[in-house]
């Protein structure tokens, strides 16, 4: 049995477990026991076995000698090292200090690796959902804070600056950008979230910082990074909630739904992705706005399709009215409402996004002409887009049987695989690379592996860092 904890309980343990969001039940899911044997270990009242308390070190994303503090209640416990979103106080305050100590640790090199490697949660998004929903909204976004005066003019250079740290991501991928959007997060925007400003500007600032943050996810996200990359997007969406403005907080949760579709949760997509439709749907979001979450939700549930057991019709025809209504939105055209960030889902993403719906339901032929559309309109500001596309392609062609058209359609990728710095990118090659292990005797096939594994032999693995 553990020291002090034992006779007092162990608050750090319960702590740790509020900090990330989760209840009882979520957090025993997570370490794989019982409901019972978690109440257990946080009262104090059973001893926790070493292979738990590493499962726990991995999952909190703590060092193994954090855990043995809180377990055996030898000394406090280091608050820097919990960065995971807070949602049980959504104050201003808490929200901005939050984010701040976020952006500090990434930037630390003691602490930017642990930061790193923290493990993907999927049932942290269960509490963010709920408190998005249902949380208390913000009465005031004005802060009375130490640091400068803010203004319309300072919101307006944090956009601007996003904007040209997106193009750069799109043509360069992940690596070359995401240093640079931690640095602006943690010199330039978190002083001006502790300086003085209205309720207005307060909302515009928390609305352009919950931007970047979601930005710095992203790239989090493309590196690999998952748990890394879903704090950062836990954090854009409190920051969306402090701000009051529910249409950052659907670009949040459609964010969210390409991770989960990504590492293949499609319980959650489909709910991040309902969550999302149903918000937007409740302030009247602009016609663009809707077709980029119901493609997402089309895609999730199509994910939802293609990993049961058995042949769902009527997910099928769910993935089909829904891949309808896209279109029918879409072509409503743009309004004055439009948001800045939905300009990303152009005509061209609607087709990629469509064609990568209908090869998941079983679809190859309409998948491979989705495909095929979108390649000719990708031009030199979304090569990343572009060449994940091709893979798509080369996916859709392998599911019609046509090996030789496959290979070729995924060959056409690596160049840009090799200078693109997007370890989602390389993962999505060497999984097509994958799936062709059935036709291992087939000369194309043996010749695209082994030029697969020239050019790519410095290219880093995407890790997977599911719970």
């Amino acid at each position: 049995m553990g020291g002090s904890g034992q006779g007092e309980g162990r608050p750090e343990l319960v702590r740790a477990r509020k900090r990330l969001g989760l209840s009882q039940e979520a957090m025993a899911e997570a370490l794989w026991v019982s409901p019972t044997t978690w109440s257990r270990w946080e009262r104090g009242r059973q001893e926790i076995r070493p292979v738990y308390r590493a499962r726990m070190a991995e999952v909190f994303g703590v060092e193994a000698a954090e855990v043995e503090r809180w377990v055996e209640g030898r000394e406090p416990v280091d608050t820097e090292a919990w960065l995971v979103p807070d949602f049980s106080d959504l104050s201003l305050a808490a929200t901005v200090e939050a984010a701040g100590r976020l952006w500090r640790c990434d930037v630390d090199p003691e602490r930017r690796h642990v930061l790193a490697a923290l493990p993907f949660v999927p049932a942290a998004f269960g509490n963010w959902l709920s408190e998005w929903v249902y949380g208390a909204p913000v009465g005031s976004s004005a802060h009375l804070g130490s640091g400068p005066a803010v203004g319309p003019a300072d919101v307006r250079r944090i956009a601007e600056a996003r904007q040209a740290f997106v193009e750069m991501d799109r043509r360069f991928g992940a690596g070359l950008v995401r240093p640079a959007v931690v640095d602006y997060l943690n010199t330039t925007v978190a002083p001006l979230l502790r300086g003085r400003y209205d309720g207005k500007v307060g909302t515009e600032l928390m609305t352009a910082a919950a931007g970047m943050t979601l930005l710095a996810g992203w790239t989090a996200y493309d590196l690999g990074r998952h748990g890394q990359a879903q704090h950062y997007f836990g954090q854009a969406l409190k920051l969306a909630k402090a701000g009051s403005d529910p249409l950052v907080g659907v670009w949040v949760l459609t964010t969210m739904t390409h991770q989960a579709i990504h590492l293949e949760q499609p319980a959650w997509a489909v709910r991040l992705a309902r969550a999302a439709v149903d918000s937007a749907r409740r302030v009247q979001a602009p016609p663009r706005v809707m077709a980029w979450l119901l493609s997402r939700e089309a895609w999730a549930t199509a994910l939802q399709v293609n990993l049961a057991e058995t042949r769902d019709e009527h997910g099928v025809r769910q993935v089909e009215r829904l891949l309808a209504e896209v279109e029918g939105e879409h072509a409503r055209g743009t309004t004055e409402r439009d948001p800045a960030w939905v300009t990303w889902f152009a005509p061209t993403e609607v087709v990629a996004e469509g064609g990568r719906c209908w090869f998941l339901i079983g679809e190859h032929q309409r998948a491979v002409a989705c495909a095929e559309a979108a390649l000719r309109e990708y031009d030199e500001r979304r090569l990343r887009s572009a060449q994940l596309n091709r893979v798509n392609l080369a996916e859709a062609h392998l599911g019609m049987g046509e090996v030789e058209q496959a290979v070729d359609s995924a060959r056409a990728a690596v160049p840009m695989a090799r200078s693109l710095t997007s370890t989602r990118l390389v993962g999505r090659i060497r999984k097509f690379s994958d799936r062709l292990k059935p036709y291992g005797t087939v000369v194309q096939v043996k010749e695209f592996r082994a030029h697969l594994a020239e050019e790519l032999v410095s290219q880093p693995e995407e890790i997977s860092l599911q719970a």
